[in-house]
């Protein structure tokens, strides 16, 4: 994993501490970007989250799909996970712990705010992150590439009712218009665009593609951390009137990361699927697909909403709480692989190092 990716939490945890002071500073600059928006889209915003999607969609090779069946137990149990499970108990966990336990500690007016923030986490599983993951796990490259491409292929289609609906049993108001367009801006376009630039920059030998991702990857990262900056520039206000609200806000995001894995890490030993298909498929659900969330939430509630903020909290507990779930995945491969109907796939991994 590179040094830069590693320590995101670090890197974004600074931004939050920059965005705030910056905010508090140059008032009337931040108040100026804020008022950039066409259709209630922010421009300045809108080209940072290209920066950041883009990148990692060109990443996805859509013909992958093509090998979907050839482990479906893998595959099924991560689209229960992803679609059938996780966009629910996100919700469900934000309804108990923002819309009661800790509500007396929240401001009243921003709860349902934050709850959207987490639905709009729940309901975008990850893309590009997994592959992170899935290596630090040793696992099977084939499958976590057929499995993202069919997680982001559904994600155009089931993202907006899904959001929709959940947003609509929590009494949020949902503003359609903008949310198809936010699905329109920023998924269907980007695939649309990386894709294009895929086919474009994989002609020949592929060196071209491999280039670019290297390349622009920093970029990627850049665009996430200038976006947070923005972000917490405008809830500065809030932020130190009431610190405590990001660590109350991590509690149902972690609570659902770990249960999420646990349900599909035991789900594929219960069908006995191999461990090289379990650890991805069991990350890639307790990952989120942080730039989309956070892009939505922006769109459909602005950029000093509470949504906003709850996806970013996101963003923040993100890499140490995957990495905890990488070395789950590494140290308990004798005890998965002891489960009986548990597949062995030859050479495909290796025992793990602690």
């Amino acid at each position: 994993m590179p040094v830069f990716e590693r320590y995101l939490t670090l890197w974004v945890a600074l931004c939050i501490v920059a965005g705030v002071a910056l905010g508090q500073i140059f008032a009337p600059a931040f108040q100026r970007v804020a008022a950039l928006e066409v259709a209630q889209v922010n421009l300045p915003v809108a080209v940072l989250i290209w920066a950041m999607i883009i990148p990692m969609l060109v990443k996805i090779d859509f013909r992958a799909l093509a090998g979907v069946g050839r482990h479906w137990r893998g595959i099924g149990v991560t689209l229960f996970a992803n679609w059938a499970v996780k966009p629910f108990t996100m919700a469900l966990l934000g309804w108990v712990f923002i819309g009661w336990l800790f509500r007396p500690l929240l401001p009243e007016a921003e709860i349902a705010s934050y709850i959207a923030g987490l639905i709009l986490l729940g309901a975008a599983p990850c893309t590009a992150m997994v592959f992170v993951w899935s290596n630090l796990t040793r696992g099977d490259p084939p499958f976590t590439l057929s499995q993202v491409a069919l997680n982001d292929a559904i994600m155009v289609v089931a993202f907006a009712p899904i959001v929709g609906l959940l947003l609509g049993l929590s009494a949020i108001v949902v503003p359609w218009e903008t949310l198809l367009l936010s699905v329109a801006i920023y998924i269907v376009v980007p695939v649309i665009i990386a894709q294009g630039l895929r086919l474009w920059l994989a002609q020949g030998d592929g060196v071209g593609l491999e280039r670019f991702l290297r390349g622009v990857q920093p970029v990627s990262i850049m665009a996430l951390l200038a976006t947070v900056v923005l972000l917490f520039a405008f809830q500065g206000e809030q932020i130190l009137r009431q610190p405590g609200v990001i660590a109350l806000l991590a509690v149902p995001i972690a609570i659902q990361t770990y249960f999420i894995f646990g349900l599909a890490y035991l789900l594929n030993r219960v069908t006995g699927e191999a461990h090289c298909i379990a650890g991805p498929s069991a990350l890639i659900g307790a990952s989120n697909f942080f730039e989309l969330a956070v892009a939505a939430a922006i769109s459909l509630f602005g950029l000093n909403s509470g949504a906003a903020l709850a996806t970013v909290v996101g963003v923040l507990i993100e890499v140490p709480v995957m990495l905890t779930l990488v070395a789950v995945v590494n140290r308990s491969r004798g005890w998965y692989e002891r489960g009986g109907r548990v597949a062995r796939v030859s050479g495909a991994n290796p025992p793990a190092r602690d």
